[in-house]
């Protein structure tokens, strides 16, 4: 049954948040939320394919798709955060709440994370709990593979391009605005946006109730659009990083397009 899918799918999130916010604890470093959301994943769509009953087509792909996914980008987050310390969000976090900090932590950052996974999971649940296929299931398939593919890529060569200009010593303080980064601004949040739109179009293909998973893609596109992604990640970069105005003037914030010329130096 549908229902049993999303239930024990909801379980699932909420085994993986605590177990990781009690680690936090221990570890006195909130940060470590961040290499286990994509894994989130990955367990949410084993989950939902040994508790549903989809085609076993569709249930497969599903699978895959999202198990290579976030295999991929918990390595890059993990990579990215070891001896860094806590992330400053939490750092702030941590010196505002004080001893209640243990407390706010499991409510605003591990239980609301946890909740968007569930919603932003919904094409696995749904994809996976309904046993169907719906006129054109193959096209969505072919399709929603295709999207997928287009936004790994982004995501994957956009992580490793700027990976690689971090390393750079002759980059520090400079904007990155070469390969991917050239057509917009955040290749990797436009990869991963793509990524569970294509999940979507895969999950789709069952019909019926499958539809009203559009909501993970939704959630997943608002939050790195509008939330944060785009707009808490560029918030003050014009003070830290000479040319990022510029940058922002000439470059799309999501979607890529060719870029728009360079400003003339003033005289």
């Amino acid at each position: 049954m549908t229902w049993s899918v999303l239930a024990w799918s909801a379980l699932a999130v909420a085994v993986v948040m605590v177990t990781t916010w009690i680690v936090s604890l221990v570890r006195r470093d909130a940060s470590v939320v961040d290499p286990v959301w994509p894994l989130g994943f990955v367990v949410v769509g084993a989950v939902a394919a040994l508790t549903g009953h989809g085609d076993g087509l569709r249930v497969g792909v599903l699978v895959v798709l999202v198990t290579v996914w976030g295999l991929r980008l918990s390595g890059h987050l993990f990579r990215r955060n070891h001896g860094q310390g806590e992330d400053a969000r939490y750092v702030a976090m941590r010196e505002r709440h004080g001893d209640r900090f243990w407390l706010v932590s499991l409510v605003t950052v591990f239980g609301a994370q946890g909740v968007l996974m569930w919603l932003v999971s919904l094409p696995l649940q749904l994809g996976s709990g309904i046993d169907g296929r719906s006129p054109g299931w193959a096209a969505l398939l072919v399709v929603g593979v295709a999207v997928w593919a287009l936004g790994f890529g982004f995501e994957s060569i956009g992580d490793a391009q700027l990976a690689a200009f971090k390393a750079d010593p002759t980059s520090k303080g400079q904007v990155m605005d070469t390969g991917l980064w050239r057509y917009t601004r955040h290749p990797n949040y436009f990869g991963d946006a793509c990524v569970w739109w294509g999940i979507f179009l895969v999950a789709a293909g069952a019909g019926g109730w499958a539809w009203i998973s559009v909501l993970g893609p939704i959630v997943m596109t608002t939050l790195l659009r509008r939330v944060s992604g785009v707009t808490l990640l560029e918030k003050g970069m014009a003070e830290r990083r000479p040319g990022y105005v510029d940058y922002v003037r000439r470059t799309s914030p999501f979607l890529p397009r060719p870029p728009a010329p360079r400003s003339s130096p003033s005289n």
